[in-house]
């Protein structure tokens, strides 16, 4: 092929990359009953509560939710849960003062729950990401959590195996993005976003706001637009205390 026409052929594929998504109800239409999700934030910092909203409008059940805690009051993750739609979650930190409707679901055997140490939860996830099958870890090494897990001796120190942690889709939450997913995030909300953007199968990112291509300085892009197939940018508006906080979204039938 002649260099000149290679070079079109490329301009044109660049040219039709285009992972924004109109709505956070079209971004989340394609999941599954079953499904696995990854579900970035650390308590509320970083949480992409309009996707999960989308979410439990579109109604997906049986679903396995990865995420750093199992919600809080009665919103976002709590709200899915207390609607009877997650059947197992895998997290570091399930209960706190706030976190009644797990609370009352693991009591009740409604829920399933998978422990994780934080540390080992990121690195599992990470894992995925990486295509590494699995590490070893001193972290649970003699108590319930290695459990049914391969131990090993390594330098004198006993040892615990961990696997990775694959998921379907991840639900992140990011400052900027442009029109073919890279991603930068603001201070805190970061947290799992980047490890959880590697591990899934189909990456979910809402965006503050979406920039021309260029505009994002390479050195920059925590995200790159390779782990992320769908971008939406969310509508924020402004809150009494003289932050910001997402528009809520509609659930079907709502005009």
């Amino acid at each position: 092929m002649p260099p000149e026409c290679a070079a079109m052929r490329t301009a044109k594929v660049v040219a039709m990359i285009q992972k924004e998504i109109a709505s956070v109800a079209e971004a989340v239409a394609d999941v599954p009953d079953g499904a696995t999700v990854m579900i970035g934030g650390f308590g509320t910092a970083g949480l992409p509560n309009e996707l999960i909203e989308a979410l439990l409008a579109q109604g997906a059940r049986e679903l396995t939710i990865v995420n750093n805690n199992a919600g809080n009051g009665d919103t976002g993750l709590a709200a899915l849960l207390a609607a009877g739609r997650v059947k197992k979650i895998i997290c570091s930190f399930p209960r706190q003062v706030d976190s009644h409707h797990f609370d009352a679901l693991y009591r009740s055997g409604k829920i399933e729950l998978e422990l994780v140490p934080q540390g080992n939860l990121a690195e599992r996830i990470r894992a995925a990401g990486a295509g590494i099958g699995g590490f070893f870890t001193p972290t649970g090494y003699g108590t319930d959590l290695a459990k049914g897990k391969e131990t090993r001796e390594i330098d004198g120190r006993m040892y615990v195996f961990e696997s990775p942690i694959h998921a379907d889709y991840a639900f992140i939450k990011a400052e900027r993005g442009d029109r073919w997913g890279n991603l930068t995030y603001r201070m805190t909300a970061r947290n799992f976003g980047p490890v959880m953007a590697m591990a899934a199968k189909t990456t979910i990112a809402t965006v503050n706001r979406i920039v021309a291509l260029g505009e994002l300085d390479p050195e920059a892009v925590v995200t790159p637009g390779l782990f992320v197939q769908r971008i939406v940018k969310v509508a924020r508006v402004a809150t009494s205390a003289g932050g910001f906080t997402a528009a809520p979204v509609a659930a079907k039938g709502a005009a």
